[in-house]
């Protein structure tokens, strides 16, 4: 529940009500705001109920909070959630392009994509060292190797790096030299790894399950909030549906809906979305448009040589034509690059 205290509070008096909630056994929420103090109660609703929070002088008012999710809720929190991946703000008035090579495959490439991508406005170099592939023939990504270069090219350009972690064991290591931990769709609801990357406070990217509901998104990230860390970035790329002349079916409605129903920030990735490159660009305009906070798409400079998702890799030119279009749609939607 949510308990919004009178304009007279003081922090003292809060302080008391959370010894009060942390007595009956429940986890207390420190919420201060500009006009009043927010105290939260989470716990067993019968415990809830029997608190009586309500009696208390200095409580204005006791709202239950009906979804399951909790921290990461509207009802919590109804102003938007800025996260930061290194210098760089993600959501509020910020629309954030991150952008790079699928997988890291050598030192030229990626420094070659980086130094490209930043040129024409990317502030988040996206890569991956680990890879999960349907097949298990397919290249998997050079592993830590990857990641040092990764961290070789933030220190070069100066921007953050967000890169997949796929098991608990690869988490201190990825953590040692990527600025944003990602979160893949294959592993939305690995819960001991949502705990994992909760437990190191590190920004995550957290991409929504290839057949998941909007719910089980939004509780995937109440896991990682719920360990410990708030910076949490959702991240819209696609679900499985019966059509097949795209990899994925694009769900723009999530976009909205969850910007909507949660105070964190949200990005859409058209690269894996669509799985057409040639749909990256109008899809990042309806991002915009929609009022995502940004998005995540893949380049190569050479993509009929990538070792994976060639097919729905920018190149160099067809990224800069993507950051000439998409801003005029950004400005529109009162946001800037």
């Amino acid at each position: 529940m949510i308990i919004v205290l009178k304009p007279q509070a003081t922090e003292q008096d809060a302080n008391v009500l959370l010894n009060q909630i942390e007595q009956c056994g429940l986890k207390p929420l420190y919420m201060p705001g500009v006009e009043r103090i927010v105290l939260g109660a989470l716990g067993d609703e019968r415990v809830l109920q029997q608190c009586h929070f309500e009696a208390n002088p200095l409580v204005e008012e006791v709202k239950p909070i009906l979804t399951k999710y909790k921290r990461v809720s509207r009802d919590v929190q109804p102003h938007d959630s800025v996260v930061h991946i290194g210098n760089v703000p993600v959501g509020g008035q910020h629309f954030v392009v991150m952008a790079g090579p699928c997988s890291v495959e050598s030192e030229s490439q990626l420094l070659s994509v980086a130094e490209r991508v930043k040129t024409h406005g990317a502030r988040v170099l996206r890569g991956g060292a680990f890879k999960p592939r349907t097949s298990p023939y397919d290249f998997q990504g050079m592993g830590v190797e990857g990641l040092k270069l990764l961290k070789q090219a933030s220190e070069l350009t100066g921007m953050p790096t967000v890169s997949e972690v796929m098991e608990i064991s690869q988490v201190d290591t990825v953590c040692e030299y990527i600025d944003c931990l990602q979160i893949g769709a294959r592993n939305m609801q690995n819960y001991g790894l949502l705990k994992a990357v909760g437990e190191t406070g590190k920004p995550v990217l957290l991409k929504r399950g290839l057949s998941a509901t909007i719910e089980e998104c939004l509780l995937a990230a109440e896991y990682i909030v719920d360990a410990g860390n708030p910076n949490v970035i959702l991240c819209e790329r696609g679900i499985r549906t019966y059509e097949t002349a795209t990899r994925n079916t694009l769900d723009l409605n999530a976009v909205a809906l969850m910007k909507q129903r949660s105070h964190l920030p949200v990005l859409v990735d058209p690269s894996h979305g669509t799985g057409v490159r040639e749909l990256v660009t109008p899809l990042s305009r309806a991002a915009a448009a929609v009022g995502a906070d940004g998005i995540i798409v893949e380049s190569h400079l050479n993509p009929s040589e990538a070792l994976s998702d060639g097919h729905q890799a920018l190149t160099g030119d067809m990224f800069a034509q993507l950051m000439q279009e998409l801003t005029p749609f950004v400005q529109a939607a009162g946001r800037k690059l």
